[in-house]
């Protein structure tokens, strides 16, 4: 089976090469990455405290500071790592119900 582009190989090959420089600069910096919670119109402020608390094993006291800046802020930076780890935060958000993105610190 033949495939073929329109492209310019060396187009090709410089778009590849960015690719791969990108993604070597992203895992390679030491710059942070963070989960992000954002507020919904749906969760409950218990519900988020509760999810905190589950999840993170934050104790009361930081879980409702988070949930408070989540409901008055718009959101809240509810953990830093590894962007592999901020990554599996995220998703564990979304099975909670609760908005949440990665974002670079």
């Amino acid at each position: 089976m033949t495939c073929f582009s329109s492209a310019h190989p060396s187009q090709v090959a410089t778009a590849s090469t960015a690719t791969q420089e990108l993604s070597a600069t992203d895992l390679t910096t030491d710059t942070p990455w963070v989960t992000m919670v954002w507020n919904d119109p749906i969760n409950l402020m218990s519900y988020v405290t509760y999810v905190f608390m589950e999840y993170f094993k934050y104790d009361r006291a930081k879980a409702e500071r988070l949930m408070m800046d989540v409901h008055e802020l718009g959101r809240a930076t509810v953990s830093v790592g590894t962007r592999e780890q901020m990554e599996v935060d995220t998703a564990a958000m979304h099975g909670y119900g609760l908005w949440a993105t990665v974002a670079k610190h």
